[in-house]
């Protein structure tokens, strides 16, 4: 027997509900709030936006359940609430319907996890699956019509929701991905190849949502409809691009102009219409007015969509740089024993000390010099400046770390790119201490992806394409490490994560401070081996003291006892004590590694400079 959805949406078109979070917002709720846990604790105010609704018009409503995953819930402390506030969702909707009286279906919202999938992000299919199935239970408990998995940018993430939901139950499904305005993906996808996707996974209809006006979707439809393959198509624009006026957020598209491009969908072939992030009752009562005014034309075919806007990728992957290894990638290549040298942007703005410790390092036959970002989390003159006015100073060749803390996704590539056109190249991919470990414990971090999606990123660009597939013209040539920590906490994890690093495109490693070379032997053999090469880092000691905080503070730092023990004896000559070790250290690293990562404490380069007169 045909679902009630299927039925409905057989006899004509159905028109969905407006946004749930622009009525939320104007209710006086926070921007940065969760807005599905108000069905628990806030019920009649998400009740009242299900009757405004009902009341101008529309065919179906969505439950305000679209952010309520786990991964989203986390964010706000509520992992473990996702049966009862996507239950109380549909409990909310349902009721608001048989209270007014109106045979209004209820659609069970499901949106993105919010966060990105291995191997750009850290969540697996499996994890996501499971998030998906937790929520899709919970709403089929609830007694949904159909479900809507809308607003995806991401073709594989919208298969795995609805694979996942297809192993529950035959609801329909409505299916929505959200376009730029350029009429492609956040993830660079073209309509055709979204709607031949999402055609191929059986959902009952497909289409597009959110991010943009009517103007775009109505393109995007165009492009569509060709591929649908006779699956009704599912149009809910934005009301335009949002505006701030004082503190407000206001979308200008009017309830007419919205209505107009309702009825132009309705006659290019669309099934399902409404609006998203701006679009209010008001919208929705001027399209109810359109679609009536069609109804007697609605079963009619659509039309063919030869005016369509063909889009096209204006790059081509697979192109190749011509840029010559940088020293760094010579050497690697080479398998000559390599050496460089850690500098800490400064805390001001000014690099004049920087860049005379930076001299006598030159002095020394040193190379080679990296540029920490940010460790700890302190605040430091930002990584990208303070290399290159080290190396216009210098000449040295640059070895850039690059953490994921402080940007999210697109910053990150725009940071990268501006690093690539400024001649910097090396770049040593690393996840980021917290800024709770350094200046700012109540500051905010990004982590879009760790240190392993950053090499993904990297792989990418070296590729000629962005993070989401999109070209970049030619590609670039990053010559790209990653981080080690032999003496993990978990070394298990620090395995996994080793190997993926790996797989991800490290043509070399870099290890946290090492003061026993047995901890490294034991973990790469625990690996069968590296095969890249890998730098060993060197900090050396200036007294029991730093010795004692480095062991007992600092993240990723293990002094053995014995070390710890030869600088109490040493006293007031525990500095020549440390620069000795540190020798010995190098001089066995020089026998069995590819190189050595030294790391001056306390600005003191002259410290380093001795120890490195081991090699001459």
């Amino acid at each position: 027997m045909p679902h009630a959805f299927d039925r409905r949406l057989a006899a004509g078109p159905l028109l969905c509900d407006g946004a749930m979070g622009t009525l939320l917002y104007a209710r006086g709720v926070s921007l940065d709030a969760c807005f599905d846990v108000l069905n628990v604790n806030q019920a009649k105010v998400v009740q009242s936006v299900h009757s405004e609704y009902i009341a101008a018009g529309a065919d179906c409503i969505e439950t305000n359940t679209f952010g309520a995953n786990r991964f989203k819930l986390a964010v706000h402390g509520l992992a473990d609430d996702v049966r009862q506030i996507n239950l109380r969702g549909v409990k909310l909707a349902r009721d608001v319907r048989e209270s007014m009286g109106r045979d209004v279906l209820v659609l069970g919202s499901i949106g993105p996890l919010g966060k990105y999938l291995a191997p750009l992000g850290t969540v697996t299919a499996d994890e996501a699956r499971a998030a998906f199935r937790e929520q899709a239970e919970a709403l089929l408990e609830g007694g949904i019509d159909a479900f809507v998995v809308e607003t995806f940018s991401d073709l594989t993430e919208i298969a795995l929701a609805i694979e996942t939901i297809r192993t529950l139950t035959d609801l329909p499904i409505v299916a929505q991905m959200a376009f730029t305005d350029e009429g492609v993906t956040f993830a660079g996808r073209l309509p055709a190849e979204v709607a031949r996707t999402l055609r191929e996974l059986g959902v009952r209809a497909l289409g597009a949502n959110c991010s943009v006006g009517s103007s775009t979707l109505y393109e995007v439809l165009e492009a569509m409809a060709p591929e649908a393959g006779g699956v009704p198509l599912a149009i809910q624009p934005n009301a335009g691009l949002p505006h701030r006026i004082g503190e407000r957020l206001m979308y200008l598209s009017s309830p007419g102009y919205m209505a107009d491009y309702a009825g132009r969908m309705i006659d290019a072939g669309a099934r399902l219409v409404g609006g998203c992030c701006g679009t209010t009752p008001q919208h929705i009562a001027a399209m109810r007015r359109v679609l009536d005014a069609r109804a007697p034309a609605s079963t009619a075919e659509p039309r063919p969509a030869g005016a369509a806007r063909v889009i096209e990728t204006l790059e081509t992957p697979g192109l190749r740089t011509t840029l010559a290894p940088t020293l760094l990638g010579r050497k690697l290549e080479q398998r000559d024993f390599l050496v460089s040298v850690e500098l800490d942007p400064p805390r001001g703005h000014t690099v004049e000390k920087l860049v005379q410790g930076a001299k006598l390092l030159k002095e020394r036959g040193v190379e080679i010099v990296d540029i920490n970002d940010g460790s700890l989390g302190r605040v430091r003159m930002a990584v990208l400046p303070t290399a290159i006015l080290v190396r216009e100073a210098t000449g040295l060749d640059i070895n850039m770390h690059f953490t994921c803390r402080d940007r999210n996704l697109m910053g990150i590539q725009a940071d990268l790119l501006g690093a690539h056109a400024l001649g910097i190249r090396n770049i040593l991919a690393m996840t980021g201490d917290p800024p709770r470990t350094g200046d700012y414990v109540n500051a905010t971090a990004v982590f879009d992806v760790d240190g392993i999606g950053l090499l993904e990123v990297l792989r990418r660009m070296n590729e000629g394409l962005d993070a989401t597939g999109n070209g970049i013209g030619e590609p670039t040539a990053f010559c790209v490490g990653a981080a080690l920590d032999p003496g993990a906490q978990d070394p298990g994890r620090e395995v996994e994560r080793f190997r993926r690093k790996l797989e991800a495109g490290a043509r070399w490693f870099q290890t946290q401070p090492v003061y026993d070379l047995e901890v490294l032997d034991r973990f790469l053999a625990r690996v069968g081996g590296s095969p890249v090469p890998v730098l060993v880092g060197v900090l050396p000691l200036h007294s029991f003291r730093h010795a004692e905080f480095l062991h007992n503070e600092v993240p990723g730092i293990t002094i053995p006892d014995g070390v710890r023990a030869r600088l109490r004896a040493a006293g007031d000559g525990a500095l020549r004590a440390g620069i000795e070790m540190a020798q010995q250290l190098v001089s066995e690293i020089r026998a069995r590694y590819a190189g050595a990562y030294l790391m001056p404490s306390f600005g003191r380069f002259e410290v380093v400079a001795e120890v490195l007169d081991v090699l001459r």
